[in-house]
């Protein structure tokens, strides 16, 4: 449902209730301005300006997505995360936020960068594909992983960069970026411990939300 980027956000539509969308929302403070790259269908933007009374934005690509906003009565406009952000100038929001969407896009780390660029502060959810799971499906099956969380088959999947926990931190230590939060949740959907090691989050978490700022 977030996707300005190659994907029009099929990432993740067929989730019903997103529990990274929730952690969102409790991450925002109320009456930020918020730029929701790759918004999909609209209900994360619509999320926030329902409970925290958000100045919120979209940009998604699917036209279909679009429709969708404009008839929730969100502002969104039509675009790619790895070709259209720089268009945005620098520290236009408060919140920039790219959710189940950064493994979808070219060139992660250019996009992540914009995001820092754009907001205060960015928050990114993605799926882990270091989860044990993940790792036992390949292990003794072969093949692929298909999940809840990752649903395609490889040959028609619109992800093109997986990552694990500790990659994604690998890469904001690269591009510089400063950690301000961040959460895991395990399959059940539940909220695990943030002082634990990175290694038992990136075992464990089936995905994460981070917070960060430049």
């Amino acid at each position: 449902m977030n996707a300005l980027t190659t994907t029009a956000g099929a990432t993740a539509s067929h989730v019903a209730n997103r529990v990274d969308f929730e952690i969102i929302a409790s991450l925002v403070k109320p009456g930020a301005r918020v730029l929701d790259v790759g918004c999909g269908d609209g209900e994360l933007l619509e999320l926030l300006q329902t409970q925290k009374n958000v100045d919120g934005r979209g940009v998604e690509l699917s036209q279909a997505g679009v429709n969708q906003c404009l008839a929730r009565g969100l502002s969104v406009i039509q675009g790619d995360a790895d070709s259209d952000l720089v268009y945005y100038p620098d520290s236009g929001f408060d919140y920039v936020i790219l959710s189940q969407t950064l493994q979808a896009t070219r060139n992660p780390k250019q996009v992540l960068s914009e995001l820092l660029r754009i907001g205060e502060r960015a928050i990114v959810s993605f799926p882990n594909f270091g989860h044990w799971r993940m790792r036992l499906s390949l292990l003794f099956r072969g093949r692929m992983p298909v999940t809840k969380d990752l649903p395609y088959s490889w040959y028609d999947t619109p992800n093109i960069h997986f990552c694990t926990i500790h990659d994604f931190v690998e890469m904001t230590e690269e591009i510089g970026a400063k950690l301000e939060n961040a959460v895991a949740v395990n399959r059940l959907g539940e909220r695990m411990t943030f002082n634990m090691p990175w290694g038992f989050w990136n075992l464990f978490g089936q995905q994460a939300v981070f917070v960060l700022k430049r």
